[in-house]
């Protein structure tokens, strides 16, 4: 069971759209809403523009990148092969270590719908590990659970949007006329960059598409489609559910509320809206996991192919084909932070590491010569993907920061012990 072969090439374009949007039509939609209108009250709306257009360039890069690579990693390889080992290393940490806390606040905001009172954190558990053993039977099960968990999760947004409409939307002089410029800017262009990069979690999921390179069939074409494909839908459905969540609760309301869209659906007056949105909220969390599961097992495995992690976390099962004991190492180490940590908050440090990811691939992407997307948009991504992370809030920064450099100073110090440098 200890060998490191190749994975398998099982997935289609339907499967790796379904993947991606499983990461992003999952947690943001929930949750992401709520810190933007404290930041930026109506001007969440600018600011899901912004981190709209900052996913595209992003997208577009790891999709020229994901082509010419198709291997698991996404941007830790591409970043190895484009810009040199420390690049590929600061990219893949940045994104393990945000997305395991991601994979936590996950696992608890499902816990939050479905659990009883003094349960949630046991509940979350075993959450993570029921999921983790359906990644650790294989990436064709991970795809099928994830198919039926989107299709759940848009039918209960469908609900929400009926009967946020069925109520007239009250607030919705802050969806136009003159109250909507006002809204807009009144928070400053701070307030609505920063709403951006919280907004920008909920965009993050074509990751886990080009984390998949090897499982892919055909992946010089598929991996585009799919990317740009998953990212054009969840962005069409977060505008659609913000512009009703603003129209009904108005931009006080979603800034006060930990559900949003709960609050929006009880509003309609229809009593058997609200279990069926704490329904889709938990299938939402659990979508949003099981594809977090297998993008940071996938890029654990290429990390340790490289010894940026330890080897042995590079096995392949012979039978399921897949990194299981990188999936099994992650699983464990989610256990025990969502039995110790309420990481619920979490969103705008995990903004802070996939913004620095993302930086990577902008960056790598732009040096190559066989170019699918002008260069201009690499320079807006990387541009965009350093102001969106550097506004967040400043603890999210500070933690973020540390972190990055505790990984650094981890790979000086193993360099240094088995070449004698840190190059």
């Amino acid at each position: 069971m200890s060998n490191t072969s190749a994975l398998q090439r099982r997935l289609g374009l339907g499967d790796a759209t379904i993947i991606g949007l499983g990461s992003m039509i999952g947690a943001g939609v929930f949750a992401a809403f709520t810190p933007a209108a404290q930041a930026a009250g109506s001007g969440l709306l600018i600011g899901l523009v912004v981190a709209a257009i900052v996913a595209f360039c992003n997208a577009a890069a790891s999709a020229q990148l994901a082509a010419e690579y198709p291997t698991s990693g996404g941007t830790y390889v591409f970043g190895r092969m484009r810009l040199g080992p420390w690049w590929g290393f600061v990219a893949g940490w940045s994104f393990v270590v945000g997305k395991t806390a991601s994979c936590a606040a996950m696992a608890l905001t499902f816990a939050a719908y479905v659990a009883p009172p003094g349960w949630e954190r046991p509940v979350g558990a075993a959450a993570v590990i029921v999921l983790g053993a359906v990644n650790y039977r294989g990436i064709t099960r991970t795809a099928q659970l994830t198919r039926v968990i989107v299709v759940a999760v848009l039918v209960v947004l469908a609900v929400v949007i009926a009967a946020g409409l069925s109520t007239g939307l009250p607030h919705g002089d802050v969806l136009g006329g003159g109250a909507l410029g006002a809204g807009l800017v009144s928070h400053g262009a701070y307030g609505i960059l920063q709403s951006g990069g919280l907004l920008f979690f909920a965009f993050a999921g074509y990751a886990r598409i080009a984390t998949m390179g090897e499982e892919v069939r055909d992946p010089a074409r598929t991996i585009p489609r799919a990317i740009l494909l998953a990212l054009g839908i969840t962005v069409l459905v977060y505008a659609v559910v913000a512009v009703v969540a603003l129209g009904t609760l108005g931009a006080t309301g979603v800034a006060a509320t930990d559900a949003p869209l709960a609050d929006a659906a009880a509003a309609s007056g229809w009593p058997w809206v609200g279990p069926v949105v704490s329904i889709g909220g938990a299938l939402a969390s659990l979508g949003a996991l099981l594809a977090l599961i297998a993008g940071i097992g996938r890029t654990t495995l290429a990390m340790a192919r490289e010894a940026d992690l330890p080897r042995w976390l590079s096995a392949v099962h012979p039978r399921f084909s897949t990194p299981h004991r990188a999936e099994l190492v992650l699983a464990a180490v989610v256990v025990v932070i969502v039995l110790l940590a309420d990481l619920r908050g979490a969103i705008g440090f995990s903004s802070f590491g996939v913004l620095l990811y993302y930086f990577v691939a902008n960056v790598s992407a732009f040096t190559q010569t066989s170019r699918r997307y002008p260069r201009v948009l690499q320079i807006l991504g990387a541009v965009g993907c350093i102001v969106l992370a550097f506004t967040l809030p400043l603890a999210s920064v500070l933690v973020g920061a540390g972190v990055v450099l505790v990984g650094c100073g981890y790979r000086v110090v193993r360099l240094r012990l088995t070449t004698g440098s840190a190059a």
